[in-house]
């Protein structure tokens, strides 16, 4: 999202975590812009009962934690590494210096919050009144066509584990893997050596 060379300049150090470790939890209050360089994340909530709760999953050259950097309020969820991460850590200070001197970056990161509301919209309507294909299939183009902008037919492999599916738009891992033999007979989509097209 901000090129690696204004990272630099501004102060970014690239720092390095292992699977598993947190860039932030809940309830912390924001002190630093995390970018991905490398590897992936998920954002969660875990409720009373210990279940867990995956509200997204981010990539690399993506920002994570903005809204509540931006909004000087405690985190709302926990960050946590899905594999080896190599992250840009950019404290508040020098996020904000870099935000007033590049309008264009403040403009491009604002439109990527739009589009992370647009999409909590669209998936707590998917999760509250449609059926199992329905969900999976919003996800899906969701990712294909606004995050990755994937445009043709079965060019978009999707990254996200069967249990990932299910957490995200909230579905038992069992209903995913049935439904998604479903869209392959019905040619929704494509199964190559168990990897999801679209």
């Amino acid at each position: 999202m901000i090129p690696v060379g204004l990272l630099v300049k501004y102060n970014a150090q690239l720092k390095e975590f292992r699977e598993g470790e947190y860039l932030f939890r809940i309830n912390e209050l924001p002190r630093y812009y995390f970018q991905i360089e490398k590897g992936d994340v998920k954002i969660n909530n875990i409720n009373d009962k210990g279940k867990e709760f995956i509200q997204s999953i981010f990539s690399e050259k993506r920002g994570v934690g903005e809204p509540a950097l931006l909004g000087n309020y405690n985190y709302p969820t926990n960050c946590v590494t899905l594999n080896k991460c190599k992250v840009w850590q950019l404290t508040k200070k020098d996020f904000f210096n870099l935000l007033k001197e590049n309008s264009k970056i403040h403009f491009n990161i604002s439109r990527e919050i739009s589009r992370r509301l647009y999409y909590k919209a669209i998936i707590s309507t998917e999760i509250s009144i449609e059926n199992p294909e329905h969900k999976i299939l919003t996800l899906i183009d969701y990712l294909k066509n606004n995050v990755y902008s994937v445009k043709n037919e079965y060019e978009y492999q999707v990254e996200l584990s069967r249990q990932q599916i299910a957490d995200l738009i909230g579905l038992r891992v069992e209903t995913v893997i049935r439904t998604i033999k479903k869209l392959e007979e019905k040619n929704e989509i494509k199964l190559i050596k168990r990897k999801i097209y679209r």
